[in-house]
This record gives C-alpha cells, sequence and structure tokens, in this order.
C-alpha cells in the first residue's frame, strides 16, 4: 500500500494503516487539541494540565526534565543474554550495584543506588545494540522520540482512542505500545541523567575547558518516582530546582543522551559522540560498519542536530553543525581534518533553506564556518554529490516537486547504482525542520509559547517536503539494496520542539507522525525479515514536564461540553 501521509489526515491514515486501532477509534470533527492549545496560551492556563511545577501557569518550565523514560524492544524477548531487557531492570537494575554506578558515572552518585530499582540507564540501549550484533541479528533500528515521555505518550494514546484506556505501564493507543512482534515484544523505562552539565568548550581546540562541568548526574528515586507515571514527592528535584535543597542531578540534553544510547557512555550536556573529557568514542556506527555493516540516519529535524549527529559525528559543541555534517558524510572536519570518518551510507532530513541571514549562531560553528546554510555548507554538499564525484545521490527540496516521490526515486537510484543516499528537505523560515503535524493530521499549527504567531505552511511546503515515514522508507530501500546487514537510526525530532514550545497539538501530531514512522519499520521487517534476525529499539532521549491534570479534556465530547 503506497500513501503519502502529508497529504492525507491522520483521521484517514489511521483507518488505512492501523485497522485493529482505528476500528475502537472515532477521532472528533472538531479540533478539540488545537483549541485548548489556543485556550491555553491565550489565558495562561488550562483545565488540561500545565508544563511544569506551578499547576496555575500552562508554561511554567520550558526544557527538559530528569524523568524516567520507557523503552519498548522488539525482537528481544527470549533473545538471550544482554539482548533481552530482563539483562537490565528488576533484579539486574544497574542502579542496585554501587559497582555498576561507578562504571556508569564515574563515581558514585549521591543518592542514586536504590536497592529496589526496577529502571535501566540509558547506556544499556547501547549495550542491547552490540550483544543484538554479536548473537547474530543482521538488522538494528533504533528509534527515538526526541523529548517523548511517558505523559506525552499518554496525551497522545488519549486523543488517539478518545478514551483514557491506562493510567500505568505500558498502555495502548500506538502502533509502537500494542504491536507485539510476534511475541518478542518488551517494556521497560530508563534514567537519562548525563555525566554532567555546565561544562565549557572550546570548538576551535576541540577541547574541553572544566571536565566534570557544574551539575553532576545521577537519579534520586524517592524524590522522582521509581516509575515513569509514579507522581514525585518533590517535582522541583526533576528540574534541578530541589525543595529541600538536597541532591540536584543535572537533567540530559538530546546530544549527550542520543550519544550515551550508541556509544555507551555518559557525558557532559552538549557532547557530540565525546566523552566528558572531550575524549572521542566508538558509537554502534562506526564498530558495525568497521564490520561491514550499512548504518544510516533519518531525522524530521536538521540532519546536524543533536541526536542524528550523535548518532556518528565527534564534536565537543552540538552547535557546530557544519563539521558534525561533515563528520556524517565523510568529509574533514574539525574532529577528523586528516582522516575523516568513512560517512553514513543513508543521510536523510531537514536543513535546507536554513542561512545564516536567518540566524545568529555561526560564531559557535569556530573559524571554519562557512558562510551560507548554517547545517552544511555549500561547498560540501556540491561535494558529496556523485555528479562531483562524491558518493552521495542527492535529493533536495524541489519547486513543484513532491518530496516523497522525489525522495523515493533518488532512493531507488542509489540502491541500483550501489550509490549512498542524502535526501536534504525543510522549511528555511522555521529552521530547517519539515512541516509539524498536528494532532487531527491537518498541518495547521496553532500558537506556541516561542513565537508571536503559529507556524504557516503552503501547500508548496506540505508538497515539496517528505514526511518521516516516507523518509524511513527511501532509507530501507538504500538499506534493503546492500548484501549487508545494516543499522539505522530515525529521529521524530519534532516530539522536543513541539513540547518546548508547550504545544500540546504539535506534540501529538508529532508522536503520531514518529508512529507512522515506526510502523513503515514494522511492516518492513515482516515483508522482508523476522524478529529473529531483527532489533528494534522505540525509546525517547529526555523527558519534559507535562502533567495531565484533566486527560479526558482530549476527548472530544467533554472538551465541547466545557467550552460551551
Amino acid at each position: 500500500m503506497t500513501m503519502n501521509i502529508a497529504r492525507i489526515s491522520y483521521c484517514t491514515f489511521l483507518l488505512l494503516a492501523f485497522p485493529a486501532v482505528a476500528a475502537a477509534q472515532a477521532l472528533p470533527a472538531k479540533d478539540v487539541v488545537a483549541h485548548l492549545q489556543s485556550q491555553a496560551i491565550e489565558k495562561g492556563k488550562s483545565p488540561l494540565g500545565h508544563w511544569g511545577t506551578d499547576p496555575e501557569d500552562y508554561s511554567h518550565w520550558r526544557t527538559h526534565s530528569n524523568r524516567l523514560i520507557p523503552v519498548y524492544t522488539f525482537g528481544t524477548k527470549g533473545a538471550g543474554q544482554n539482548v533481552d531487557l530482563g539483562s537490565y531492570i528488576d533484579e539486574n537494575s544497574p542502579y542496585r550495584s554501587e559497582d555498576s554506578l561507578k562504571k556508569i558515572y564515574g563515581r558514585l552518585p549521591d543518592r542514586t543506588l536504590n536497592p529496589s530499582a526496577n529502571y535501566m540507564d540509558q547506556t544499556n540501549i547501547a549495550g542491547i545494540q552490540r550483544a543484538a550484533a554479536a548473537a547474530g541479528k543482521k538488522y538494528i533500528f533504533l528509534f527515538v522520540f526526541d523529548g517523548m515521555d511517558w505523559q506525552t505518550t499518554r496525551a497522545a494514546a488519549i486523543y488517539n482512542q478518545q478514551k483514557d484506556t491506562y493510567t500505568e505501564g505500558k498502555g495502548s493507543g500506538t502502533h509502537f505500545q500494542t504491536y507485539d512482534a510476534n511475541g518478542t515484544a518488551q517494556y521497560g523505562f530508563m534514567v537519562t541523567s548525563p555525566h554532567n552539565d555546565g561544562s565549557t568548550t572550546d570548538v576551535n581546540a576541540q577541547t574541553v575547558k572544566n571536565p566534570g562541568g557544574k551539575i553532576p548526574g545521577g537519579y534520586d528515586a524517592s524524590a522522582a518516582g521509581s516509575t515513569p507515571w509514579d507522581t514525585p514527592t518533590d517535582p522541583g528535584y526533576l528540574i534541578v530546582k530541589p525543595a529541600d535543597g538536597s541532591a540536584r542531578h543535572a537533567f540530559v540534553d538530546s546530544a549527550a543522551s542520543a550519544g550515551s544510547m550508541v556509544n555507551g557512555a555518559k557525558t557532559y550536556y552538549n557532547a557530540i559522540g565525546v566523552g566528558p573529557a572531550g575524549e572521542q568514542l566508538s558509537a554502534v556506527s562506526h564498530e558495525l560498519q568497521n564490520d561491514d555493516w550499512a548504518v544510516g540516519v533519518v531525522t524530521s529535524v536538521p540532519i546536524s542536530h543533536a541526536t542524528p549527529g550523535a548518532a556518528y559525528a565527534h564534536n565537543v559543541s552540538r552547535k557546530d553543525f557544519q563539521d558534525i555534517s561533515r563528520d556524517m558524510l565523510g568529509l574533514p572536519s574539525i574532529s577528523h581534518p586528516k582522516s575523516p570518518l568513512p560517512g553514513m551510507d543513508v543521510v536523510i532530513g531537514g536543513g535546507y533553506g536554513y542561512d545564516d541571514a536567518e540566524a545568529e549562531p555561526s560564531a559557535a560553528q569556530g573559524d571554519n564556518f562557512q558562510s551560507g546554510n548554517l547545517h552544511l555548507a555549500d561547498s560540501d554538499l556540491k561535494a558529496v554529490s556523485i555528479k562531483n564525484g562524491g558518493q552521495y545521490v542527492v535529493a533536495t527540496r524541489k519547486k513543484g516537486k513532491d518530496g516523497g516521490q522525489q525522495l523515493q526515486r533518488a532512493a531507488r537510484n542509489a540502491a541500483t547504482g550501489g550509490h549512498r543516499l542524502l535526501g536534504y528537505y525543510g522549511l528555511g523560515a522555521y529552521e530547517g525542520h519539515i512541516p509539524y503535524q498536528t494532532a487531527n493530521g491537518d498541518f495547521k499549527p496553532v500558537k506556541g509559547i516561542k513565537k508571536a504567531d503559529p507556524e504557516i505552511y503552503t501547500e508548496a511546503d506540505l508538497l515539496e517536503n517528505p514526511t518521516l515515514a516516507e523518509m524511513t522508507s527511501a532509507a530501507l530501500t538504500v538499506m534493503a539494496s546492500r548484501k549487508s546487514n545494516f543499522w539505522l537510526m530515525v529521529e521524530a525530532g519534532d516530539v522536543d520542539w513541539a513540547n518546548h514550545d508547550n504545544n500540546i497539538d504539535n506534540s501529538i501530531g508529532a508522536v503520531n507522525s514518529g508512529d507512522a514512522a515506526v510502523k513503515t519499520i514494522t511492516d518492513w521487517v515482516e515483508a522482508n525479515s523476522n524478529w529473529d534476525e531483527t532489533l528494534l529499539i522505540v525509546t525517547s532521549d529526555h523527558g519534559h514536564m507535562l502533567t495531565l491534570t484533566d486527560p479526558q479534556q482530549l476527548i472530544g465530547e467533554a472538551t465541547a461540553a466545557s467550552s460551551k
């Protein structure tokens, strides 16, 4: 079945792609969530809930938290030691062991040892991937819903089902929650706290000036809770503002978090593939590539942002976008000036059209910054193209061209010719991300807290940009054409952007567009492989601070009644 998800409503997509789930759903005709979001921004509070620790302020907190994060795995149950989640949770939790915690953090963090811990650590995500490859898995997928915590998922699930079906546990309402992978699916949750926050760096020298920074990482379950759905005894602890002034543990950013999930080491806030002192780390993607696996990354945000960048690149600063792109594409960079990294087989994402005339972060990129596109220097884009002797079939946004179809044609050309694929799309007016899908799937965002006006997309914006599901499909076309095994990271990065914007409409839409991409992967596995030889991990890199006070507000009838 072929469909262009950007051009149909989410309700229609559910009926076509998720008949078992859609049969139990009746999405409201009224744009319920857009109404809730608009009213929340206008009034400063909402009956739905709030972001942060103040129930009277809808937008009290606008960034990350130290919440436990759900982990959904497929192809792991019964798959053996260090692949099965049982190797890392309950009695095997590293948070029950002083020695394990010292290995993870380089020290024993204050108020972090927990004899009854049932959670894993995000560094264990790398361990699962390495063990899976050693056990003979042929295909490894790491799917990162950036910024999606348990509360964000539950909001999407309630809206999708038009009923509140769970208050704890794995839940239902999305494909990744209900899909059982032929009985091999498992569920757990993990700590995401970094090694530290507050490190300062020199991007030109690629050094860390103060290893160890200012705020150490750790996790105090007595303050934050032992599960993602627990009500914390001290909500302020989760945002580094403990009420009693006790243990302050840093929350992570996407760079340090993604790095931990691919290299298995804690590092500092803002680090891209390097350790606490700036040392370059070996990632799963590097190790598998050295064993002749194909490796790739797909994202709904710019290709050199924190999560896709940390999947492969080395840099002391996540803001050195052009050099991060160079590492990903096998070009000389500030970190690898003479012996570049081999580069990834597939790189697909945003960044197109966003240049230094639109913003000011060029200084953060160091002395070798080239004026023009902030994420991928124009000279580098030309250099990697097969038209100029490079290794990549390059597909970029084109006026009047269907982005999904254009990208798939480029993928077929790359597959047929044995080339690599670079897909480069996005909205230059909005920092290079692809269009936000809203909760009801109509791509008409309402106002959040970041901008005076909501983002507005033209028909061309929707036509010329592929969806995340289409990007994932194109990546699979290239990966599957190789005779080797492959590793692929996919990021639904717009969840994080929506949550930073305290925008529940965009947040639910981002979860659902990401969910469609997850289904693209599971459909591929069912058609081309099986769960004995495939591993899929679906998780997030960190949480935000959404609290749902009255989740019934997400149900159409309740909202319609309350707004009369």
